[in-house]
């Protein structure tokens, strides 16, 4: 049984109390089947395209471990309705997710005349963006995600990593706007990334680009869960902060008395967030830390400067949260590690603006890049029916005037 919030209902009990169908139920099956396979030669077009795709309304998912968003967005990037449930306990099976997806996304089809969907999903999507290769918090492994939706709900679907359609939206209404060439971090758990090259997210051959937190910088350090060691979100995101704080704690060091006394000596409570929190309010020790992420970030902040030479770097995640306290000492550690600094342009350093909701935006927005080519071959069809019925309206009047 599908676990979602009260504002949802099931499509049956709707469809009984109303009589009437959304958009989306006007159409069948074999239809988004179709529609599924006009979406195949999208992936390459993205250049400049945004500027010319329908402004339509269309529906933006972000799907995590813990959380799937969906959300109704304009043309201008505005969230007209927003819904939010946790993802189901029973993730285990791809069709438990996607039975939620759909029916947060035929509950906004209610009110909305909606073109489109995109999906931001937490893992690998192959370049054609259908399948989701492997998903670390879900049970996605070589899952079709695009067809299956895109059969069920009749109207093109697009699928893309989550920190691709976060760094669209940065790039699109965000901290990115007028940046050529873009690079997204995402600090969270871990970190992400994503690249944005002239209005094009690059994605690589296989579609798995940006994974910038499996980047090996300390070689024999800490075990990353990738099976590697000293990869650089072991330095530098939710989960590092997190643990210096705790074997801080753990040691009864006396820099770590403040947390200790604030989480009442329960170290496992200890949160990134927390730590944020009271770095503001003054304490030494967590101020410290987030200093210490600021630096290992700049670091590899100028390894992909060395690498991939962008005019900016945009931060985001929920450890972006920190501000100035995280971004301030990774600034410097980007200058004093850049390559040729001092006779070379620097890339600009700074936070996202759009929060927890760009994953959700940028995909939204994407997929209207897909509504587009839909209705272009949606008005084929309809012009060829109409050339057919003006054929057969003038046989039928050229046989009765015989």
């Amino acid at each position: 049984m599908i676990r979602t919030t009260p504002v949802l209902r099931t499509v049956s009990s709707r469809e009984a109390e109303s009589g009437a169908m959304s958009t989306y139920r006007d159409f069948t099956a074999p239809i988004g089947s179709r529609r599924a396979t006009v979406l195949r030669t999208v992936g390459t077009r993205e250049r400049r395209s945004h500027l010319t795709a329908p402004r339509v309304p269309t529906v933006g998912i972000d799907i995590g471990g813990t959380k799937v968003m969906a959300g109704v967005v304009d043309a201008d990037g505005n969230i007209l309705e927003k819904l939010r449930t946790e993802t189901p306990d029973k993730s285990k099976s791809p069709k438990v997710v996607e039975d939620t997806i759909a029916e947060l996304v035929l509950d906004l089809s209610d009110r909305h005349d909606v073109h489109a969907v995109g999906i931001g999903a937490a893992g690998w999507v192959d370049a054609d963006r259908n399948r989701v290769l492997f998903a670390p918090h879900l049970s996605w492994r070589n899952e079709p995600l695009r067809d299956r939706l895109a059969s069920r709900l009749s109207v093109p679907v697009l699928v893309d990593n989550d920190a691709n359609t976060a760094a669209w939206a940065e790039w699109r209404f965000g901290a990115g706007r007028g940046e050529d060439h873009l690079v997204m971090i995402t600090l969270g758990t871990g970190i992400g990334g994503a690249i944005l090259e002239d209005g094009q997210v690059k994605r690589g051959k296989y579609g798995v680009a940006g994974e910038f937190g499996h980047m090996q910088v300390v070689p024999g350090g800490h075990r990353c869960p990738c099976g590697n060691r000293g990869c650089w979100e072991q330095y530098s995101s939710g989960n590092a902060l997190v643990r210096e704080a705790r074997e801080l704690a753990a040691a009864d060091s006396p820099v770590a008395y403040g947390i200790i006394e604030h989480v009442k000596g329960s170290i496992g409570d200890i949160t990134g967030p927390m730590i944020t929190e009271l770095a503001r309010d003054g304490d030494a020790m967590c101020i410290e830390l987030l200093q210490d992420i600021g630096q290992w970030l700049g670091v590899g902040i100028a390894n992909l400067a060395a690498a991939l030479d962008p005019s900016c770097f945009v931060i985001g995640g929920g450890v972006s949260a920190a501000d100035d306290l995280l971004i301030g000492p990774a600034r410097d550690a980007f200058k004093r590690h850049l390559t040729g600094r001092g006779y070379r342009p620097e890339a600009r350093i700074v936070r996202a603006q759009l929060g927890p909701e760009a994953g959700m935006v940028g995909a939204a927005d994407l997929a209207r890049l897909v509504a587009r080519r839909f209705r272009r071959a949606k008005r084929r069809r309809v012009e060829r029916y109409e050339r057919y019925e003006r054929y057969t309206q003038s046989l039928r009047s050229s046989q009765e005037t015989l």
